[in-house]
């Protein structure tokens, strides 16, 4: 066994929640659960998609650059690099309006001096039919696909990370995967939302398989549970938190839709936490050993 005393090691939180339409509600929960896993050590903490609120995507786009700010200034305020799930938005990177009456859905990373560091726009768009009460869904009605892949830096001390940004519905497409590893990646973020019945029979799959594929970490940051809509609906979500290794070993989890497990405690989190931290040498070690980017011919 190789010693690991002075191997830098970086901390990372991924949140399960349960977003309603409050807004403020949700952003307390957001809150509180940086400060949770601040205090495990995080460095990183990955908050899932549609964070804000689960629906209500045009009025929630009015409020993209204040929402944007409040993530900001969490982040700054704890210290923490913040990768702030997503938020619908009615403008592309470019500042202009997106057409036809439409909205971007973008995940953001900012800095723990609150500095954004980058923007990522959702590539793919959910498209699929489910046995569940929706039946049918069609993110490209109400958003437009992003064009750009995006690895941004995390920096820790003297070391530096770079992290591949995805959301959700990307999990799907192993060739984004392998080409943010191939732009540097030694992490995937993957704030999601998947539906219960696809998450059951995919979600832990999908994790391992894009770890597997470009023999990064990936953190999947879930909604989890039932999310009342105003219009009389409820949509569930399937939840299980993971942070899976370059080699596809799932590192920690929350193995429930559910957030609040525990029967003897008093306090019911509108989060959980799932902590996991990033062994670089080990995965350097992993690469070298099965060095599928020296032989892949068809990417």
């Amino acid at each position: 066994m190789h010693d690991q005393t002075n191997i830098p090691q970086f901390t990372t939180a991924a949140i399960q929640m349960n977003s309603q339409q409050d807004i403020d509600s949700n952003l307390a929960n957001i809150k509180a659960a940086i400060i949770d896993a601040k205090s495990q050590g995080a460095e990183l903490v990955v908050v899932p998609e549609n964070c804000c609120s689960m629906g209500q995507q045009f009025s929630t786009a009015e409020r993209f650059d204040a929402l944007s700010t409040t993530m900001a200034e969490y982040a700054r305020t704890h210290g923490v690099y913040l990768l702030a799930g997503s938020l619908p938005c009615p403008y592309r990177p470019d500042g202009m309006v997106v057409p036809d009456g439409r909205l971007r859905q973008v995940s953001q990373l900012f800095a723990p001096d609150g500095t954004r560091v980058a923007r990522y726009d959702k590539i793919h768009l959910f498209t699929a039919t489910v046995a569940d009460k929706q039946g049918s869904y069609n993110e490209a009605a109400t958003f437009e696909p992003g064009t750009q892949t995006v690895v941004a830096p995390l920096e820790s001390g003297d070391a530096v990370y770079q992290l591949g940004m995805m959301v959700c519905f990307d999990l799907r497409f192993p060739a984004l995967a392998q080409r943010l590893r191939q732009a540097g990646a030694d992490i995937l973020s993957a704030p999601s939302a998947f539906t219960y019945l696809t998450g059951q029979a995919h979600w832990s799959l999908l994790l391992q398989a894009r770890a597997l594929d470009s023999q990064c970490m990936v953190i999947g940051a879930a909604q989890g549970g039932d999310h009342a809509y105003k219009d009389g609906n409820t949509r569930q979500t399937w939840g299980h938190t993971a942070i899976t290794a370059f080699d596809g070993s799932v590192i920690a989890s929350h193995d429930s839709s559910e957030l609040n497990l525990s029967t003897t405690s008093d306090i019911d989190k509108g989060y959980a936490v799932v902590m996991a931290s990033l062994d670089k040498q080990a995965q350097v070690q992993g690469r070298q050993k099965l060095p599928i980017f020296d032989c892949h011919r068809l990417a």
